[in-house]
Formats: structure tokens, sequence, C-alpha cells
């Protein structure tokens, strides 16, 4: 007669305190690694190699952060560039809740506001008659882009040359002084950032 042996099967509760020890210390190391480790090694190489950048971009002026090049700000003197409309809450351009209008174009809301916005620049801009660009009255999908076309920085630009006393060519010399153009042609489109050149021209105006 054959007699088998068979091997003591461990019990559940054995398994299971055996692999909790594995995974807590797995789990603690991977933690530690993407969690403090990695994120404090890149940020310790982003401030030695781009300390602008990793710093927020931030624009200062004699001590005092006036914004960053990252995000717009609203602006509705006529003196000033106009930025693309917001619509962040509580809000425009609030930076700790981004977010589009999610309207669709059969939706009034969107209709009404781009009319509002076409009046204003009207009224600031009688003589003005050219289509105005489509960025000037719609919101982007961040609800904080810092940039507008060079199309909307040109339809802007004689106005803001007439109110300040400037010639035209000056003010369409600092628009292209202020335009970021992308990586590659294929990537989008030059986009002229809208703090930057309202903070240049009260530069002149302050001289």
């Amino acid at each position: 007669m054959n007699t088998q042996v068979q091997s003591p099967q461990p019990s559940p509760g054995t398994v299971q305190g055996g692999l909790l020890r594995p995974m807590l210390v797995v789990f603690v190391g991977l933690s530690l690694v993407t969690g403090l480790l990695y994120p404090g090694v890149i940020t310790a190489i982003s401030k030695a190699v781009l300390p602008h950048q990793a710093g927020g971009s931030l624009i200062e002026r004699d001590g005092k952060t006036l914004g960053s090049e990252l995000i717009g700000q609203p602006f509705s003197d006529p003196k000033h560039f106009w930025g693309r409309l917001s619509a962040t809450a509580p809000m425009p351009y609030n930076a700790a809740a981004s977010a589009g209008s999610n309207l669709g174009p059969s939706n009034p809301a969107l209709t009404d506001a781009a009319r509002a916005r076409i009046d204003a620049l009207r009224a600031a801009d009688p003589d003005n008659q050219a289509s105005v660009p489509v960025d000037l009255v719609t919101a982007s999908g961040s609800g904080l882009d810092p940039h507008i076309s060079l199309a909307a920085a040109e339809y802007q630009m004689a106005r803001v040359a007439r109110l300040r006393g400037l010639p035209v060519e000056q003010v369409k010399q600092l628009i292209a002084a202020n335009t970021d153009m992308p990586l590659l042609p294929v990537l989008g489109d030059p986009g002229v950032n809208v703090l930057k050149l309202n903070l240049a021209l009260d530069a002149i105006a302050r001289k």
C-alpha cells in the first residue's frame, strides 16, 4: 500500500500575514521615490537650469510681482491692449479655477458675450470698422490664456497708439518684441503676450 505524505498547507491568515510586510515595504518605497525623491530632484534641476520658469515665470518690477507670463489679466482701459475673455469664476483669470465657458455655438449666452465684447471694442475705437478677430470675443479653454493673435494685436494697435500719443510704428515694434514664436511652425501660431506688451507701454509712459 502506497502512502502519500501531503505537505501542510498554510492557513489563509499565514499567507496574508506573509504578504503584508513586502506589500507595505513596496508601498512605502514607491511613495518615497515617486512622491518625494523624484519631484525633489526634478525641482532642484529645474531651479538650477531654468530658475525663471521653475518659479512660475513671474514678472517683477521694482521688487513687486506684477503677474506671470503664463496667466492673463483683465484689461479694459482703451490705452491698453485687451486680451481674451475669461470664463473662470468668481472672477476673470482666476488661476485657482481654470475653466472654459463650455457654451455651445447655438447657446444664446455665447452670442451675447461675443456681442458685448464687440460693442465694447467698437465704443473704444469708433473709427475702426475692421472685422474683430475671433479670439478677442471668445474665451480660451483654460480661461487663463495670456496671449492674443497677431491679428488681434494689430486690430488694437491704432487705438492704443492714438490714445497714448505714440507713433504706430513704435507700437508695432513693441508688439513684435512681445510676440512668442512657436518652437516649430507646425506647433502653433505666434502669440502676443498681452501683459508683457502693456507693461512695456506703461514703461514708456513713465519715462
